[in-house]
């Protein structure tokens, strides 16, 4: 006896996708300190252009406050790519 239509045509039975992975959790610390970093270095800047020459340091320092301002605001900007 011939199969009818209905038998050719059956439909895969449905498997659901694999459990998610857990979400990444961003440590407690990575949002404070690349906020910290970040303000410092604006700040370190700041401070070297406005009052540098009556700061006792940072004549001393010379154009490596830039650096450490710029090193600060690059830390922040590595730490927030730790951010999820």
């Amino acid at each position: 006896m011939p199969k009818s239509r209905s038998d050719r045509k059956k439909k895969a039975v449905y498997t659901p996708p694999p459990a998610a992975q857990k979400p990444k959790v961003t440590p407690r610390w990575v949002v404070p300190a690349f906020i910290t970093f970040g303000l410092l270095g604006i700040l370190w800047i700041g401070v070297y252009y406005i009052a540098g020459s009556m700061v006792p340091y940072m004549q001393e320092l010379g154009q490596w406050n830039l650096g450490i301002g710029f090193g600060g605001i690059i830390i922040a900007v590595i730490l927030s790519t730790q951010w999820r």
